[in-house]
């Protein structure tokens, strides 16, 4: 049985119940009926698991969002196991409601950490579970086809470490909120310790961007809200997490949810990432604007760049939304810009001049290179994020006597070519 014909601009949601009591299904039913949803519903009266899977119709595997609601008492063992398994199968897009006529504290927790995130008490409170759907149709319209004009996604791969992928990413979303007062978020996307917070002198313990992905199910503002860290400048972190897990991993799909929701609340979402074809990095590429591959002027990194650039290819990426970046450029280095392009294939859009030792006191300070330095390294960063965002931005006057690197810049629709 479905109502999403009836109603096709609206989110779709399947509504499941596992081995509840038909009298008890029919009360789950009528409120949902009355949320602007296309449902879909269906009932299982058996546990399900990776070994006993259900046949799911197209409707229900298709369905945008999902609400399960799990009978715990028949046997609470495979039901957790039911749990797992459907958080596992729809892992971002469903809720899992525990339904139970007992509230044993320890059954609750192993609810939990096998993905429930309701809990109904029995006999069903029709009124409860009204506020529970409406609660979801809160979230879920934050995160599913959203109505509101879509930021910018801009990630940062470095060709090889050290190359200061971190530094140019910091740089350029702190430019960003001080020279054109943007709302913009900068997301830590390695799986674990690095550095973006340090450099901002910030800390960033109990701001985690992962963990956010794995509450992407319930992600809303107000859970947003308590994993960002504020930096003075005005720009929102996502920090990494800061400890060592050897089993720790992320999964792609709810990666790309969570960057979608993200690009509804900011102007600019901007990612510092690992460098590889990861499932999690191949998300955080599909949703870019713009891809900014960075290296520095010396033979290793040029190898390695061109070697990252051949896989993306091989992997179906286009050079469209791809755009290298050389960090730390000097007139003086062995390796011409001319001598990188003929080795990459690929023009340069962006040259930083090399102002190592100023950058390495702002990272050691825990403060970053501002607009209000007036160098040539801040004129640098202050033109390219005028390219980005319009060109209304700072002025700056340029350095007594430095030649500015930057000729000219392109109206290409990434903002970011460089014109010969």
């Amino acid at each position: 049985m479905t109502q999403a014909e009836n109603n096709p601009q609206a989110l779709t949601v399947a509504l499941l119940t596992v081995c509840v009591d038909g009298a008890v299904t029919r009360k789950l039913m009528e409120p949902a009926a009355h949320l602007p949803w296309g449902i879909s519903t269906a009932s299982f009266d058996e546990y399900m698991a990776a070994l006993r899977r259900p046949h799911l119709p197209p409707e229900i595997k298709n369905a945008e969002a999902l609400i399960a609601v799990v009978d715990m008492d028949r046997d609470p063992e495979q039901a957790l196991e039911t749990t797992a398994y459907l958080n596992q199968l729809f892992f971002g897009r469903i809720a899992i409601v525990a339904l139970s006529r007992g509230r044993d504290s320890e059954l609750l927790l192993r609810a939990m950490r096998a993905g429930c995130n309701e809990f109904l008490d029995l006999p069903l409170d029709v009124d409860q579970f009204q506020q529970t759907l409406e609660r979801l149709e809160r979230q879920w319209s934050q995160t599913i086809g959203r109505s509101r004009a879509r930021g910018h996604v801009l990630s940062l791969f470095g060709a090889k470490g050290g190359v200061g992928t971190t530094t140019v990413a910091v740089e350029l979303a702190v430019f960003l909120v001080r020279c054109h007062k943007k709302k913009v978020l900068l997301i830590d996307n390695h799986l674990e310790l690095g550095h973006v917070c340090l450099y901002l002198g910030l800390d960033g313990n109990r701001y985690n961007f992962h963990e956010l992905v794995r509450n992407v199910n319930r992600l809303d503002s107000d859970l947003l809200r308590g994993f960002i860290a504020k930096h003075q400048s005005g720009l929102d972190v996502l920090s990494s997490p800061d400890s060592h897990d050897e089993l720790r991993s992320v999964d792609p799909e709810a990666v790309g949810r969570t960057l979608d929701f993200l690009c509804g609340e900011y102007d600019y979402v901007l990612l510092d990432c690992e460098t590889s074809l990861s499932e999690s990095n191949r998300a955080v590429m599909d949703r870019s604007d713009q891809i900014y591959m960075v290296a520095t002027p010396e033979i290793g990194a040029i190898r390695d760049l061109s070697r990252y650039i051949d896989s993306f290819l091989q992997n179906q990426y286009t050079t469209e939304r791809f755009f290298i970046v050389i960090n730390r450029y000097s007139s003086r280095d062995a390796v011409s810009i001319e001598q990188i392009e003929k080795a990459i294939r690929l023009p340069v859009g962006v040259k930083i001049c090399n102002s190592y030792a100023e950058c390495l006191r702002a990272i050691n300070v825990g403060e970053p290179i501002g607009p209000e330095r007036k160098t040539e390294y801040s004129i640098q960063f202050a033109k390219w994020v005028d390219t980005l965002a319009g060109g209304n931005g700072t002025e700056l006057p340029p350095p007594a006597k430095k030649r500015f690197w930057f000729k000219g810049w392109s109206n290409s629709p990434a903002g970011a070519r460089m014109e010969s």
